[in-house]
């Protein structure tokens, strides 16, 4: 007599816990999507741009090639480009930082 019953308790235990399985799964895929890729530099800017500050910009490290450099810049302008609705200010120190990475302007010099 004891043994149907026991043999009954683990399947409804059984079935419970996969009910739970099932439910926090679904919760799991239904979760908002993270962004896969940084947000971009939020921040104020410093009187002269520094190359620790064009790399935050443009979201890349200090030592990155400079053609990852170039997609960075690529990528950051097309988010803020003035035809599209960005600010001028805005474009103009993309493009100083992009300069700066690339060796153009010397650390500690800026055009404003």
């Amino acid at each position: 007599m004891a043994v149907p019953f026991v043999a009954g308790l683990a399947v409804a235990a059984a079935a419970y816990a996969g009910r739970y399985g099932i439910v926090a799964w679904q919760a799991f895929k239904a979760r908002p999507p993270r962004p896969k890729f940084r947000k971009f530099y939020d921040g104020g800017f410093q009187s002269t741009m520094t190359r620790r500050e064009a790399a935050l910009i443009l979201g890349v490290r200090e030592g990155t090639p400079l053609d990852k450099v170039k997609e960075a810049h690529r990528r950051v302008m097309v988010a803020n480009h003035p035809d599209a609705g960005g600010s001028h200010y805005l474009a103009s120190k993309i493009n100083e930082a992009k300069d700066m990475m690339l060796g153009k302007i010397k650390s500690g010099g800026s055009a404003f």
